[in-house]
């Protein structure tokens, strides 16, 4: 297939456009910061400059692409960081590529008769805090989530409901790795992600060369559909986090009572770190074929830190 793909340049961007490639698709690539350009053609990619958020723009560019299927992985966390009540602020940009972004490339893909689109959306963090500690794609979303995170849920939420009305597919990825500037590498070296309360926290997974392998096998795919696209192994705080510091050579994590997290990191320190839930994979690997290169977080960090 021709794939047109949204956020080519991003952290998955890199690492989708060779395995499309390697499939034997041709891919026309968008980028928003000009260095980005010779690395994607370099990658095999036609890199086209590209404001998702201008929707003339995004028209004329999926129209001159003229793509068999519409990949969107664009969000612009590059560099993000993370403060108490923060956590919508950081993802403002983002946010508008999950909902505007989305609305222009659906629009885009309907005038050009483009039937087959795949989104990023995010399984962490979004399931609904009771019950058991993995949630399926069949399970509800968190009604409540942290104040500081409504929109950020929200906007997700938009991104799904219009992909799927479209007859699309949604990605719900875990937390990636793999990249030299993961978000967490700078924080855990610093002692400043902390054990919160009991570490209770399920957080899920995933490597992001194996990200970009369930993302070819979804373009084989008819939706509407979700599928969560994570590791084998959710697990709590307690358990990742010092696992996480020893594959980086840093200090064991901090523990902070969970009324002390709250004060420093607001509610979203202590949701994630005490009564978050994880995702089970069973659907991607049963109707996808997902396979995984890292089936585990254990031993995925100290491979690509070695």
């Amino acid at each position: 297939m021709r794939v047109f793909l949204a956020g080519a340049s991003g952290a998955l961007g890199l690492r989708l456009v060779p395995q499309l490639i390697d499939a034997g698709h041709a891919v026309v690539g968008t980028y928003t910061k000009d260095a980005k350009a010779p690395q994607l053609e370099a990658l095999g990619a036609e890199a086209v400059h590209l404001d998702l958020l201008d929707r003339d723009a995004v028209r004329r560019a999926v129209a001159a692409a003229r793509p068999d299927a519409i990949v969107h992985q664009a969000t612009a966390l590059a560099d993000a960081k993370f403060g108490r009540g923060g956590f919508d602020r950081t993802f403002a940009r983002t946010n508008r590529l999950r909902t505007e972004g989305t609305d222009s490339l659906l629009a885009a893909a309907a005038e050009s008769g483009v039937r087959r689109f795949v989104a990023q959306s995010f399984a962490s963090f979004r399931c609904i805090r009771e019950g058991g500690p993995v949630k399926t794609e069949d399970d509800p979303l968190d009604p409540n989530p942290p104040s500081s995170m409504r929109e950020t849920h929200a906007a997700m939420k938009h991104l799904e409901d219009a992909t799927l009305a479209a007859g699309g597919i949604a990605l719900r990825y875990g937390g990636f790795y793999g990249a030299p500037n993961d978000g967490l590498i700078v924080p855990i070296r610093k002692r400043m992600a902390p054990i919160v309360g009991d570490g209770g926290g399920i957080w899920s997974f995933v490597h992001l060369d194996d990200a970009a392998a369930a993302t070819v096998l979804a373009l084989q795919h008819d939706g509407p559909a979700v599928y969560n696209i994570v590791d084998d192994d959710p697990a709590p705080v307690r358990e990742w986090l010092p696992v996480a510091a020893k594959a980086l050579g840093a200090p064991p994590p901090r523990h902070l009572p969970a009324w002390l997290a709250r004060l420093v990191g607001g509610e979203f320190a202590v949701v994630t770190g005490t009564t978050a839930r994880g995702a089970s994979n069973a659907k991607a690997k049963r109707e996808l074929g997902l396979t995984l290169r890292y089936p585990s977080w254990r031993t995925g960090f100290a491979a690509v830190r070695r």
